[in-house]
C-alpha cells in the first residue's frame, strides 16, 4: 500500500493503537490508565442439525454432557485470551460466566466477563464465547457434519472512559501560579499540559494566566471569569507547604460548596503511582456553578489529572442541570 509522504504514514499508523508510527506491531502501555469496574458481554452461535439439538438435550452425545463442558471451556478461554492473542493484557478476572439457549437448529452462546483493571475485556468475552463454540463443534463432530460456527460479536461494553462520555464540553480556564514562572526566571510546563489537554478533547480554553505565588489575583481572577462564563477553572501551583503556598486557602474561602470525591480520585490515583503523592495538597470546589480544581504545580500533577479528569468531569456539567447520574 502507498500511504505517500513518511509525515502521512505516520498519521496512519498513529491511529492504529496496535502499531507504531512505522508500522511494527506493540502494546499499548495501559500503565498509568485507572483502574476501574469493567464488564464486557459477547454472543454468538452454532448452527447443527435439529437431532443434534435433541442428543444434547437428552445427553445422549458419546462425549458426554455437552454444554457443561462447553461452559467450562469458555470460562477457561477468557482467562488464557492473553496466551493466544499476542497483544491483549493479562488481566484479574473476577468473573466470567457463560450462559446457552438452544433453538431449533442452533445453540446461541452468551458470555459476560468482568474484571477491575486499566483495560477492558471485550476480547475476553469473544474468547469465551469462541471457546465455548469450538467444544461444542468438537464434541458433536462425530454426528453432525453440517456444523457452522458465526454471528460471534460484541454485545455491550462498561468501563472505562466510555463510562461517562457525554458531548457537552465545558468553557475552561487555566491559572498557573508560580513565582519563578510571573517573573519569566522560570518556564510554565504544567500550564500548557492542562491547555492541550482539554482543547484535545474539544474544550474551549481561551482564558489562561500566569500570576505569582499568593497573589491576591487569584481571586479576583476566578470571579472574573465565571462572569465571563467559565465553567471549570483549573490552578496549577501554590498548593506545596511553603509559606507562600497560599492557592487552596485563597480558594476554599470562595467555595460555594466542595466535591471532595473529585479530590479523593486525584489523591488515590497520584498515591498509586508514587508514594510522594501523599504529601500534595488539592481542593476542588464550586463557586456559582463553576467547577474550581486546584492542583500541584508538577508536570505529573497535570498530566494525572487530565487522565482522571476527562471525560468524566463534563458528567458533572449535566447533574448541575438537575439530570441523574
Amino acid at each position: 500500500m502507498d500511504y505517500g509522504s513518511k509525515e502521512k504514514k505516520e498519521n496512519i499508523m498513529s491511529e492504529f493503537s496496535h502499531l507504531d508510527k512505522k508500522g511494527n506491531v506493540k502494546m499499548v502501555d495501559v500503565t498509568d490508565k485507572v483502574a476501574t469496574v469493567r464488564m464486557a458481554k459477547a454472543e454468538g452461535k452454532i448452527s447443527m442439525l435439529p437431532e443434534t439439538i435433541s442428543s444434547i438435550q437428552s445427553d445422549s452425545l458419546p462425549k458426554g454432557n455437552v454444554l457443561t463442558t462447553a461452559k467450562i471451556a469458555g470460562i477457561q478461554a477468557a482467562k488464557k485470551t492473553s496466551d493466544m492473542i499476542p497483544m491483549c493484557h493479562q488481566l484479574n478476572l473476577s468473573f466470567v460466566d457463560i450462559e446457552f439457549e438452544l433453538k431449533p437448529k442452533a445453540i446461541c452462546i452468551r458470555s459476560i466477563v468482568k474484571t477491575k483493571e486499566a483495560t477492558g475485556v471485550e476480547m475476553e468475552a469473544l474468547t469465551a464465547v469462541s471457546g465455548a463454540a469450538l467444544t461444542i463443534y468438537d464434541m458433536c463432530k462425530s454426528v453432525d457434519k453440517t456444523m457452522n460456527i458465526g454471528d460471534i460479536k460484541l454485545t455491550q461494553k462498561i468501563g472505562g472512559k466510555s463510562d461517562h462520555a457525554v458531548e457537552y464540553r465545558p468553557n475552561v480556564g487555566v491559572i498557573t501560579l508560580s513565582d519563578s514562572i510571573s517573573s519569566s526566571e522560570g518556564v510554565d510546563k504544567s500550564g500548557p499540559i492542562l491547555i492541550n489537554g482539554f482543547s484535545d478533547v474539544g474544550c474551549s480554553v481561551k482564558h489562561q494566566k500566569i500570576l505569582p505565588d499568593g497573589s491576591e489575583e487569584l481571586v479576583l481572577t476566578i470571579n472574573d471569569w465565571i462572569k465571563n462564563g467559565v465553567e471549570l477553572i483549573i490552578t496549577t501551583g501554590g498548593t506545596g507547604l511553603g509559606p507562600r503556598d497560599l492557592t487552596i486557602e485563597s480558594v476554599e474561602k470562595i467555595f460555594d460548596s466542595k466535591l471532595p470525591g473529585i479530590e479523593q480520585a486525584l489523591h488515590a490515583y497520584g498515591r498509586g503511582k508514587v508514594k510522594t503523592a501523599m504529601l500534595s495538597r488539592l481542593t476542588v470546589g464550586v463557586v456559582n456553578r463553576t467547577i474550581i480544581i486546584c492542583l500541584p504545580g508538577s508536570t505529573g500533577a497535570a498530566k494525572d489529572a487530565l487522565k482522571v479528569l476527562i471525560p468524566t468531569i463534563f458528567h458533572s456539567f449535566h447533574m448541575m442541570q438537575g439530570e441523574k447520574h
